[in-house]
């Protein structure tokens, strides 16, 4: 049988391809290795029966900022809570930076830095969604908003270089800034990592850092829901090892990392391409702990308990200090821990009448490591929430190893399914305005090995999808919205 489109693998970016192919009134095929659809946005029963514990991505500052969810109305569709608090970061002298959505009490929380760190963020709260369309499109295209891009290359390079401190005298703006730019795995300071984190304090003051209700799997299930209302079909549990076992069709997405395409295709793609796609590095990894707590995080600071996610690591230079630890290949002495206790915001997670909390942490670990970090990341826990032993009723510790073993996408624990440097922002897998498009007839690649890279904003698969249904089938993008 002759499908119109096949789609390999079901996470966000390859479900973001299938539901535009499907609106677009192509017929469309899911096939998807793991026993149900989501990738980083699977939502599970991890630790015991009736909670609900996020996989691998939690909070979602993209899925209201997403080009491609805005089109397809996903908060329409799916319940957010938007904390007050976007992110916290304590510090050792209890202490804390805290981010509110609002910009203004943000400031006024820092004190003699906070017009500094106005000036800093207020020009990309300002001119948001010029930021937005740099950030989700790619890079080596012609930006909308030319002063808005201005705005935000200047601020990358200063906190992605040297002279990052030069706009502070204390500690708290500079660790908040590293803390957010912490979301890449890699050394700071650099400008890939200090430009998402730039992306994600702008967002923090605008729309904020959303927790959908129910999980990650929630803005799954509703764009599962919306292939298979246009008629597409999802198959799990069903590897595809070679593009030669799938059925007849006119294209085929693939959300894969950019080297599996030549195990796919083996002997079939150009030399120089091949080469190129060897070529393509991956990062630094992840070791996460899941955890079920009797009560809240006991936070020294009780302006933290407000926050959706929690930075940890301390001051800035403790911060660059564990990074470089991890780019030399050793486990960190003071981890950098990422933090979310979703049941402040969300109690569908737990079973009926339940008093207790699910938090979900993770830290930052050499590729392929297979250490237990539960007992490093419970000590920095430790630090800034004195007596958080004694609310753990139960945990679950996933390592770097484990994390590619559940998702063949993260290479070595690597969750950005490749390194996230301005190299590979510009060469993401190759040099390309067209990235997507492979050299196989019909065959495009979707995945966050391609512009704009890792993060739940389906953008991946949108522009892959637009690509491939102007020189495949001729047709414009569709309307995605409820009511198209």
């Amino acid at each position: 049988m002759t499908t119109d489109v096949v789609v390999v693998g079901a996470g966000p970016n390859g479900l973001a391809a299938a539901v535009t192919m499907a609106r677009a009134g192509l017929s469309v095929r899911v096939y998807e290795t793991g026993h149900r659809a989501g990738g980083g946005a699977r939502t599970e029963e991890l630790i015991q029966s009736g909670y609900l514990h996020d996989v691998c991505s939690a909070v979602h500052p993209m899925a209201l900022a997403s080009p491609f969810f805005r089109r397809f109305g996903l908060t329409d569709r799916v319940d957010f809570s938007v904390p007050v608090v976007s992110f916290a970061h304590p510090l050792p002298n209890a202490g804390a930076g805290i981010g509110y959505l609002d910009l203004g009490r943000t400031v006024e929380g820092l004190g003699a830095d906070g017009p500094a760190y106005r000036r800093l963020i207020e020009p990309l709260v300002n001119r948001i969604q010029g930021v937005v369309d740099l950030t989700t499109h790619g890079l080596l295209r012609i930006p909308k908003d030319i002063p808005g891009t201005i705005a935000y290359g200047l601020r990358a390079l200063e906190q992605g270089g040297p002279l990052w401190n030069m706009r502070f005298r204390g500690d708290t703006a500079p660790a908040m800034l590293s803390g957010m730019a912490a979301h890449v795995v890699g050394p700071q300071p650099a400008p890939a990592s200090a430009g998402a984190g730039l992306m994600l304090a702008a967002l923090a003051h605008t729309g904020g850092w959303p927790i959908p209700t129910g999980g990650s799997q929630a803005i799954i299930d509703a764009m599962v829901a919306d292939l298979q209302a246009h008629g597409g079909e999802l198959v799990t549990g069903h590897r595809v090892g070679s593009l030669a076992e799938l059925e007849p069709s006119r294209a085929v997405l693939l959300d894969v990392v950019a080297p599996a395409l030549e195990q796919l295709a083996p002997g079939k793609l150009p030399a120089g391409y091949a080469a190129a796609l060897r070529k393509f590095k991956f990062g630094d990894a992840v070791s996460k702990v899941d955890f079920i707590l009797s009560g809240p995080v006991p936070w020294a600071n009780p302006d933290v308990w407000q926050a959706g996610t929690v930075h940890l690591g301390g001051t800035r230079q403790q911060i660059a200090a564990s990074e470089a630890q991890v780019a030399a290949g050793r486990h960190p002495d003071d981890p950098v821990v990422l933090a979310s206790q979703p049941t402040g915001f969300d109690r569908s997670r737990l079973p009926s009448g339940s008093h207790r909390h699910i938090l979900w942490t993770y830290t930052h670990v050499p590729s392929g490591s297979t250490r237990d970090m539960t007992q490093a990341i419970t000590a920095q826990l430790e630090r800034y929430a004195p007596g958080f032993s004694d609310v753990v009723v139960d945990s679950k510790a996933t390592t770097a190893a484990e994390v590619e073993q559940h998702n063949a996408n993260y290479i070595g624990g690597d969750f950005s399914s490749g390194r996230m440097t301005m190299k590979q922002l510009l060469a993401r897998p190759v040099l390309s305005t067209n990235p997507w498009r492979t050299p196989l007839d019909g065959v495009y690649l979707c995945s966050a090995s391609t512009p704009p890279g890792p993060a739940v904003h389906g953008m991946c698969g949108y522009l892959a999808a637009g690509r491939a249904l102007k020189d495949v089938f001729g047709l414009p993008v569709p309307e995605l919205g409820i009511d198209s």
